[in-house]
């Protein structure tokens, strides 16, 4: 190499060796990875942005280092990489501030090429250039220089010494390089996760005979995904993970385990997808991405299967199966995805359980909206249909793959029976199908070593996944998916592209109703005969399997986006009743930025109440009638607004209900409820919807800050069970946004809150939740700064609230107090306690002992009220002070905050070592640098929060 790039070019040049007693492939791939030279480099501080991989010609990455004591920041480019069956070499140019350039080569050789014995010779040599060396300083800056690599070569060294004979654990089991993709140009880094094999196995005659459980099936679908790669078996084998999703006709504890077993694989993890939820694909896929952007795995294998045909003939013939089980403490390394009861006792009562009944009645809802009359949606839903049917005839692993036209989908007769209006079985998910498919997810590190060629590989730009109000009947509007908006936007954004740059995609289509929203929250046209909405032909055509047809879709996409390399696609997922959603970006071109699954903060909206009771007036909202198997209507379900905007679903089997839902159009009528069964329509209208009631708590996001106001003025803003549990989701998602930094709580109506809403508990509802405990805050301490911003008086609960925030903003007439003496009962929620942490003892003892109230003067003189205000100015000052706060670095904030909070428990031997430990991811951050350049420079720093 020095023959190549030569030193001589520099005005100093330091060169260093030392012996180490192994070989070359111990010391080989030591001198190329470039993100180890942090433990022997004693120069090195830290990187900035990513951490370097294996050295390919072209890298570049940012390093801290020290010279002569001085921090400096350091571009690197690697110039030439020597890979030799003799010597291994790396050489780096890099450049520093104030013009300083360095070059630093890197070189393990075997002795026998230079001394004759085992081993091998390792180099660190360096030239120094620029106006900082060429100046009087330049030999002391050499001579610096020189020191710190004579100490280094020998911790080299010692380094590769104690690797000899050592098996790493968790490290790359492929060569971390930066590679280039030969049809752009573009350089990947080799994290970066693709997949590159995808299978698929339709069985549409079950063999009894031989019958194959669901897990067989995954197994064939993986093979063949393996052969689709060009890695076969090998590429198997190399999975580190594997991600099964749930089957819904045979129940396993760990099904991942059984497939790595039959595919000869040894996975560190094995993870399965919660029992329910059609979203379980599109979210192993974007957990396997992240898992390889992450470097924790570099091949994961998904796959789900369902035998349910052969299940339902083996049950048809009584044969006994012999599938295989498992024993009971057998578990998968974790489960993905969330398990919680499906509805609520409201949509029990009215049978709403089933997905098609509760499809159908947002089908309705869409209709309404659309001001479509019946006839007009039939004839929407069935052209839709059709269509998909026509995709389904193209596809070889589609379960009925025949067109059928939308005449056809809407007659309805033997073998296309009415389920629940609008809806015949042609127009619903087809559950009871042979299906299985495989994919194999890696990093482009991992498919180079294994020779996988690049025409195989579709990259994930973006995943995404959110879920929506987790009950149908407590939703704002049935027609409508805050979730699924939020994901788009969200994997739009991080993938660069639109909606209108997507030229395949694949909606969720279990109903025709989840398919109306997914396009408008998406802006995707519904009838675009250049851009159908399915690649497979959806789950009535292609199949319904089970938990599982996101994986065919993606597979399905794959293949689409090989022969399209320049497009992009999109594959949406869904569970429940249009509530868990996920959804992921896919291209053959590389991503314009790393993969990310990203899973969007939806703070909570307007909210029904869903009545179990209800007597009075209301609208109807939307309805379906559920038919026997006959093909009679059997039970109409309408859903009815009430006038304060609550809804009330009524399952109806009144002569006169039924007919107007099956035969007419009762959307809109006005009726009046008797009960849970029975109503009678008043006026055919159509009539207004009641808005939903506005909620007791409101958010609104504000340059990092998130306000949040307590919202029942006429209780005094007094917190009962539903506003404490809506408080606890609001900073559960307040801790997980990034882009919140601070929290303001505030009192609407010129009051900021009397605390428990004592009529409440007086009659047995308390307002203590499961996670936060009292008032839905104040037992677990928030991750982020909260601001209290107090206008008249804080008593009782509401001053355990204020106090449950770092900092308090208060009216100088408020007044703050613990009043639960003078009734018999003790500030329990915080007040006592956090009243004795931040004020002097006596008073404290005096506020707890007395009940009486301290004037918020008096307390911000003691220093519990940070900042006092003018009556009705208080929040104005508190979004000042956040605003404040928001300037600084995230990082600096975190730090201090943690170390103010931790530190009254530390003992004096350990509290400067605590603090500095704290202090560091800040003080060695990328933000730290920016801060001091931004000072220098006289402009406002750009916080990155790394």
């Amino acid at each position: 190499m020095s023959e190549v790039d030569p030193l001589t070019d520099y005005p100093q040049v330091v060169r260093t060796s030392a012996e180490a007693p192994v070989p070359l492939s111990v010391a080989g791939p030591a001198v190329l990875d470039l993100a180890s030279y942090a433990q022997w480099l004693s120069i090195h501080v830290d990187f900035r942005g990513s951490v370097p991989g294996v050295a390919s010609v072209g890298d570049s990455y940012g390093e801290q280092v020290t010279i002569m004591g001085i921090p400096a920041d350091i571009t690197w480019t690697v110039e030439a990489v020597e890979e030799e069956a003799d010597r291994v070499a790396v050489a780096l140019h890099g450049v520093g501030p104030m013009e300083l350039v360095l070059a630093l080569r890197v070189s393990a050789a075997s002795a026998e090429s230079e001394a004759g014995g085992g081993g091998v010779v390792v180099r660190v040599d360096a030239g120094i250039g620029g106006d900082p060396v060429e100046g009087p300083l330049g030999a002391t800056v050499a001579a610096s220089v020189e020191e710190a690599l004579s100490s280094s070569v020998v911790a080299l060294a010692a380094e590769l010494a104690a690797r000899d004979g050592v098996a790493t654990s968790g490290g790359s089991r492929f060569p971390q390089r930066t590679l280039v993709h030969e049809r752009t140009g573009v350089r990947l880094d080799p994290r970066t996760p693709v997949i590159v094999g995808v299978g698929q196995v339709v069985q549409r005659e079950p063999d009894l005979d031989a019958p194959r459980d669901p897990v067989a099936l995954a197994v064939e679908a993986l093979r063949r995904a393996g052969e689709d790669s060009g890695a076969g078996a090998e590429v198997l084998r190399a999975a580190d993970a594997v991600y099964a999703v749930a089957s819904a006709s045979w129940t396993y504890r760990d099904a991942a385990a059984l497939v790595a077993d039959a595919l000869g694989a040894e996975p560190a993890e094995t993870a399965m997808s919660a029992p329910y939820g059609g979203d379980a694909g599109q979210v192993l896929v974007n957990t396997a991405g992240q898992a390889v952007a992450d470097g924790r795995a570099e091949v994961v294998l998904v796959c789900g299967a369902e035998s349910g045909n052969t299940l339902a003939a083996a049950r048809k013939r009584g044969v006994d199966l012999g599938w295989p089980t498992q024993d009971a403490d057998v578990a998968p390394t974790q489960v993905i995805g969330s398990d919680r009861e499906a509805n609520n006792s409201a949509e029990s009562a009215a049978g709403l359980t089933v997905p098609v009944y509760a499809y159908a009645l947002m089908d309705s809802a869409l209709r309404r909206k659309a001001g479509r009359t019946p006839q007009e949606q039939r004839d929407l839903v069935t052209g839709l249909w059709s269509r998909l049917s026509e995709v389904a005839a193209q596809n070889p692993y589609a379960w009925r793959p025949q067109p059928m036209s939308a005449e056809e989908l809407a007659t309805v007769d033997a073998g296309n029976r009415m389920i629940s209006s609008p809806y015949p079985k042609l127009l619903c998910a087809n559950l009871q199908v042979n299906l299985s498919a495989g994919l194999v997810v890696t990093s482009v590190a991992a498919a180079s070593a294994l020779g996988i060629p690049q025409d195989r590989w579709v990259f994930l730009h973006a995943g995404a996944a959110a879920y929506d109000e987790w009950f149908v009947s407590e939703r704002e509007d049935l027609g409508a998916s805050p979730a699924i908006r939020a994901i788009g936007q969200a994997a739009f954004e991080h993938a660069g592209v639109g909606p209108d740059e997507v030229a395949h995609v694949d909606l969720y289509s279990c109903f025709p109703a989840a398919v109306q929203i997914g396009a408008a929250e998406l802006g995707l046209d519904l009838d675009d005969p250049q851009r159908p909405l399915s690649v497979t032909g959806g789950l009535t055509f292609a199949g319904g399997p089970g938990n599982n047809y996101g994986t065919h879709a993606v597979a399905t996409l794959v293949e689409r986006l090989r022969r399209d390399p320049e497009a992009y696609g999109l594959s949406t997922s869904l569970g429940w009743f249009v509530t868990k959603h996920a959804l992921g970006i896919y291209s053959a071109r590389p991503p314009q930025r790393p993969y990310r699954a990203i899973n969007p903060v939806l703070l909570p909206g307007p909210t029904r109440p869903a009545l179990t009771a209800y007597a009075g007036p209301g609208v109807v909202e939307a309805a379906t009638a559920a038919y026997d198997r006959s093909g009679k209507p059997e039970a109409a379900i309408v859903s009815v607004l009430t006038p304060a905007g609550a809804r009330m679903l009524v399952r109806s089997a009144q002569p006169e209900v039924l007919a107007a839902v099956a035969e007419g159009d009762p959307l809109g009528a006005q009726v009046e409820v008797d009960d849970a069964t029975t109503l009678r329509i008043i006026d055919a209208g159509p009539h207004p919807m009641p808005p939903a009631p506005e909620p007791t708590v409101l958010t609104e996001r504000r340059d990092g800050v998130l306000l949040v106001t307590l919202n029942r003025p006429q209780r005094r803003n007094a917190i009962d069970l539903p506003t404490a549990q809506l408080l606890e989701r609001i900073v559960d998602a307040f801790e997980a946004d990034a882009e919140a930094r601070v929290m303001v709580l505030a009192g609407a109506g010129g009051t900021f809150s009397a605390g428990m809403d004592l009529k409440a508990a007086a009659a047995g509802q308390f307002a203590l939740t499961d996670k936060r405990g009292p008032l839905g805050i104040s037992a677990l301490q928030i991750a982020k700064p909260v601001i209290a911003a107090v206008e008249g008086p804080a008593l009782a609960g509401g001053c355990e609230l204020a106090l449950a925030a770092d900092l308090v903003v208060a009216a100088s007439d408020s007044v703050f107090g613990i009043p639960e003496p003078k009734r018999g009962l003790v500030a329990a929620a915080g007040g006592v306690l956090r009243l004795t942490e931040r004020l002097p003892r006596n008073v404290a003892m005096e506020l707890a002992l007395t009940g009486n109230p301290m004037p918020a003067t008096r307390l911000a003189e003691l220093g519990l009220v940070n900042r006092l205000a003018a009556p009705g100015t208080v929040l104005d000052a508190a979004l000042a002070l956040a605003a404040e706060i928001v300037a600084n670095a995230p990082l600096s904030v975190a730090a201090s905050r943690r170390i103010v909070l931790e530190s009254p428990g530390w003992s004096p031997e350990e509290a400067f070592a605590r603090q500095t430990e704290l202090a560091a991811a800040a003080v060695t951050s990328a933000d730290a640098q920016e801060g001091i350049a931004a000072f220098a420079e006289g402009r406002t720093p750009r916080w990155q929060g790394r």
